[in-house]
């Protein structure tokens, strides 16, 4: 019966331990959370693995103002003389939103693990943010990464882009590698293996995948468990491009009359609305009217508007229309602007001085320029001062005169000639 006395009292005090735990972890998150951080690290921690003795690796952290003002950083400091930090001139100004870029480099001088703190000052509601670094020195180092760091460059928010690294061994014996973990936001190892056993000169492939989820630079590491190797990592997210909806002014073009043969050229404008639209290409249902001075593609910046030129050059008289087509990356789908015109015959417009005698009418006559003899052309007698002759020919030159006749029929001689010469 000793032995249920005995196992009933470290119950006891477990439950009473229990108790003072409980509330000391439901006290201290309430405590911590009335100072929201504004001035976040890209990681809480950097971990170098194994650098050989008087080689030296460099990391990034980046540094991100998540707060609602700006932030001064005025101090950047490393406990130890194994590692140092570079980056910005400081003081800095960090406006809200913004990021940092921090250059940290570990180089051993012994061999062995070594912890060190990196302390960030600033006026931010976190005045001292620590990142716990660690490295270790070796030797000589077993595994070798080619490339030694991976840089992805600029990758669009929502999309991921993938590069390899090659692990080798280079030492003369066995390496145990107990695992891989890929630090940093947006990175990962793509399908990881398993814990391996590396025989010297032997190689495993791992593919490291960075998918941005913020725009702005991203670092990180991937790291090798057992011999402990450390690939830095980095990549820059942009904003992915939302293409706009793409419009026309004036909705549709009118050339009025034009005469056959000659051109007219009237001007609109595209304009993006709510992003960049990017034009690849426009075409015209119908020849007579040509878009003019327009290269392709043509991108055009949101709020901003490009002007263009179209031609109308009708080949017959009579009405023409057509509509221009516009094809581009806008939401809207292609952009279409109606056309229309007129194309006239060639005419001469004639005007005389009236006869200062009582005429009752007036005959107009005319002729290829100096040659044959001049035929009338009017159908009836003129009682006016002026004429239209609509059936000229473009590229010709003519002679005109008019005649006044009296109320007897009688014609006056031909007046002086006036030469025309039809576009």
């Amino acid at each position: 019966m000793l032995l249920p006395q005995g196992t009933n009292r470290p119950l006891c005090v477990c439950v009473c331990l229990g108790v003072c735990l409980l509330v000391s972890a439901v006290t201290l998150p309430l405590k911590a959370g009335t100072a929201k951080p504004q001035l976040v690290s890209s990681a809480t921690g950097l971990k170098f693995g194994g650098v050989s003795l008087g080689n030296k690796e460099t990391q990034v952290i980046v540094l991100t103002n998540v707060g609602t003002s700006s932030v001064t950083l005025s101090a950047i400091s490393v406990s130890g003389s194994e590692f140092s930090a570079s980056g910005p001139k400081l003081p800095l100004i960090v406006e809200k939103g913004a990021s940092v870029a921090v250059d940290v480099t570990f180089a051993p001088t012994v061999s062995g693990w070594v912890e060190r703190q990196l302390t960030f000052t600033s006026n931010a509601t976190d005045p001292e943010l620590v990142v716990h670094i660690v490295g270790r020195g070796v030797t000589s180092e077993p595994l070798v990464a080619v490339p030694a760091s991976l840089s992805f460059g600029n990758v669009t928010v929502g999309s991921e882009a993938t590069l390899g690294v090659s692990v080798t061994n280079s030492s003369s014996s066995a390496q145990t590698i107990l695992g891989f973990q890929a630090v940093g936001i947006g990175f990962s190892i793509s399908d990881p293996p398993g814990p391996v056993v590396l025989d010297p000169g032997k190689t495993i492939k791992l593919n490291i995948a960075f998918a941005p989820k913020l725009a702005g630079l991203s670092a990180g590491s991937l790291f090798v468990y057992g011999p402990a190797l450390d690939v830095p990592l980095s990549g820059i997210g942009t904003a992915a491009t939302v293409a706009g909806q793409l419009s026309i002014t004036p909705g549709s073009l009118n050339f009025g009359n034009v005469m056959v043969g000659t051109t007219d050229t009237q001007a609109a404008s595209l304009k993006a609305t709510g992003g960049s639209v990017t034009v690849s290409s426009a075409a015209s249902s119908a020849s007579v009217f040509v878009l003019s001075g327009t290269v392709f593609p043509l991108t055009i910046d949101a709020g901003s508007s490009v002007q263009f030129k179209v031609a109308f050059t009708p080949q017959n008289a009579g009405s023409a229309s057509a509509t221009l087509s516009f094809s581009s990356n806008a939401t809207n789908g292609a952009v279409k602007e109606p056309l229309a015109g007129t194309g006239t015959a060639p005419q001469v417009k004639l005007t005389w001085t009236a006869s200062t005698s009582a005429v009752s009418g007036y005959n107009i006559y005319r002729r290829l320029a100096a040659s044959g003899s001049y035929t009338k052309v009017n159908s009836s007698l003129d009682t006016d001062t002026w004429f239209t002759d609509t059936s000229v020919v473009p590229g010709k030159t003519y002679e005109y005169v008019t005649t006044a006749v009296n109320s007897s029929g009688q014609e006056s001689p031909y007046s002086t000639p006036a030469e025309i010469e039809v576009p």
